[in-house]
């Protein structure tokens, strides 16, 4: 079986945060999803789980961090530059926030940090295996 991977994530709107990330291509399987959650689908094995923080609350005692802080840094791969671009362009025009960090270009790999309504921060990231170096 191939593993697969949940990334759970508190949210204070579940809509709002569903249709941010619907405008970031991923796309909701109803099947996993109810009044307390969207289940966000990335691919085949890179699901988000979108938790109401009375949701969040069953699975774990531990404090919400505050939407200024960085729990986690979520690298998501791009297939190309302007792909990074979009995605970066998407999270702003939904609530997000973009270029969070400052870009950064090193030839063969280049990406964008943003952050979610929620404050949860993503890296859209491509890599060009054959640009690069071998040093």
């Amino acid at each position: 079986m191939t593993r697969m991977i949940f990334v759970n994530l508190p949210v204070t709107d579940l809509g709002r945060s569903q249709a941010f990330y619907e405008a970031l291509g991923f796309t909701n399987n109803p099947q996993f999803s109810d009044e307390g959650s969207a289940c966000m689908v990335v691919s085949e094995t890179i699901h988000v789980m979108l938790l109401t923080h009375a949701k969040w609350k069953g699975f774990t005692d531990r404090p919400i961090p505050p939407a200024t802080s960085s729990e986690v840094l979520l690298a998501l791969s791009c297939d190309s530059r302007e792909a990074v671009d979009a995605m970066n362009a998407a999270a702003a025009a939904h609530g997000g926030t973009a270029d969070i960090n400052p870009v950064q270009d090193l030839g063969f790999m280049y990406n964008r940090n943003l952050a979610d309504p929620d404050g949860h921060v993503w890296e859209a990231v491509f890599m060009d295996m054959e640009a690069m170096p071998t040093d």
